[in-house]
């Protein structure tokens, strides 16, 4: 099987883009590989940030994770910082073979810094802790959306950089794109993403949105001027309704339009709204089950975090010996 690496801060709430552009792909995938499946509180710091909404957001995405169906029988699931060590210093190994250039070019960093007085090295040097996050485990595949396939491709440069330095050490990882779902478009803004930070509240389909909530902002979705049920490039917002009635049954958007044709948007938006709490509803309700009892998901990252440890500690030492330092004294 291989081995496959995938990380999710702990930044507010999971919204529907996250669970079917990515997660649900996550659920799968532990079917057919050795999953990893990490928790990036170290990520989190690298902008001004709460400590105790930092500490109880690591611990609800956890649940989350747990609620939408990563099995810790099938998966290992663990938070970031608890192996913190062992991340930061292949990190600051992996420093030496990076240059200034590549990290400036990065553009998440360019976004996120525009406009800012003071700029944390935190958020300059993100890319090499994500590479020293996939490398750490010989991760093969990453699932990665558009936005991250930059920083996919200088975590390749780095580990056949240093490989070609120091010897063999680290596997290269390829990238894994989902074909479907990896765009779920924001009900308010169709020409633009669902996103935790960049999107609309009313146009953003939280995990946990309660029925009544989701009815508000799937009956409020922008449409157009049009009735005819279809989708095409110049009707974003019913082809965005379409896209999420299709990943939530199952149905081929061709097929839903043939069933809806000539029954007008309302009707599109009616089976939209109960495809959608229906799907949502187990997920719902394992995580108000799991909620409850803080002490059982805490025992759950604990073992996967001595898994992961098992499997981080001969790449870091491996490293260490590559690049010439001495044992470690104990």
């Amino acid at each position: 099987m291989a081995r496959v690496f995938s990380g999710i801060q702990p930044t507010g709430q999971v919204h529907l883009g996250n669970l079917l552009g990515a997660l649900r792909h996550w659920v799968t995938d532990q079917d057919d590989h050795d999953c990893l499946y990490c928790v990036v509180d170290l990520h989190s710091i690298s902008l001004p940030h709460d400590p105790a909404e930092l500490r109880a957001n690591t611990l609800e995405m956890a649940t989350v994770l747990l609620a939408v169906g990563i099995d810790p029988e099938r998966a290992t699931l663990f938070v970031q910082s608890q192996l913190g060590g062992e991340h930061a210093e292949l990190a600051w190994i992996l420093n030496s073979v990076v240059f200034m250039g590549e990290l400036s070019r990065m553009t998440q960093f360019k976004a996120k810094s525009e406009g800012r007085d003071s700029i944390s090295i935190c958020l300059f040097d993100y890319p090499v802790l994500q590479a020293a996050d996939v490398l750490l485990y010989q991760g093969e595949r990453v699932p990665v959306g558009d936005d991250q396939r930059q920083h996919l491709e200088l975590m390749r440069d780095i580990a056949i950089r240093f490989n070609g330095r120091y010897g063999d050490t680290f596997q290269v990882p390829e990238a894994s794109i989902p074909r479907q779902g990896g765009r779920i478009m924001d009900l308010q803004q169709p020409d633009r993403k669902m996103s935790k930070t960049d999107g609309s509240e009313l146009g953003t389909i939280w995990l946990l949105d309660e029925p009544a909530r989701l009815k508000k902002k799937v009956m409020s979705a922008v449409t157009d001027s049009a009735s005819d049920v279809r989708a095409a490039a110049d009707k974003p917002g019913v082809s965005a309704l379409l896209e999420l009635l299709s990943i939530t049954t199952g149905a081929p958007v061709a097929r839903l339009e043939d069933e809806l044709a000539g029954q007008g948007y309302s009707v599109l938006k009616k089976a939209v709204l109960e495809a959608l709490v229906e799907y949502l509803a187990p997920i719902q309700a394992r995580y108000r089950e799991l909620s409850g009892d803080r002490a059982e998901v805490e025992r759950l990252l604990r073992r996967g975090t001595d898994r992961a440890r098992e499997l981080a500690t001969p790449t870091l030492e491996a490293a260490r010996d590559r690049v010439g330092f001495l044992p470690r004294a104990f």
